[in-house]
């Protein structure tokens, strides 16, 4: 008795009323969120680019910075005297084809 109580409650629960709110309330989250995205998507991007590119402007900074003090230095090493030698990959195979 008591499942069949619950059955008929739940029933009155599922009406075509119940089922267009819902949807109505689907869509017009949807529609929020998208003029939201809309609003805010650039200003997200803008600052992620700006943060991107100060972030390549320091790194450029650091970088030519060590170059600049490195240019007085006499390089004494020198390549020419021991050239290297070439790496071996292995032995050559020729293959035959067979009729």
């Amino acid at each position: 008795m008591l499942f069949l109580h619950i059955k008929i409650s739940i029933m009155q629960y599922a009406s075509l009323d119940g089922i267009l709110r819902t949807i109505l309330t689907i869509v017009c989250i949807y529609y929020l969120l998208k003029f939201i995205g809309k609003l805010l998507f650039p200003i997200m991007v803008k600052t992620v680019v700006d943060k991107a590119q100060e972030n390549f402007h320091q790194q450029q900074q650091s970088y030519q910075r060590p170059q600049n003090n490195q240019s007085d230095f006499v390089n004494t090493n020198s390549k020419s005297d021991k050239p290297r030698e070439k790496k071996k990959v292995g032995e050559y195979i020729d293959y035959e084809e067979i009729d």
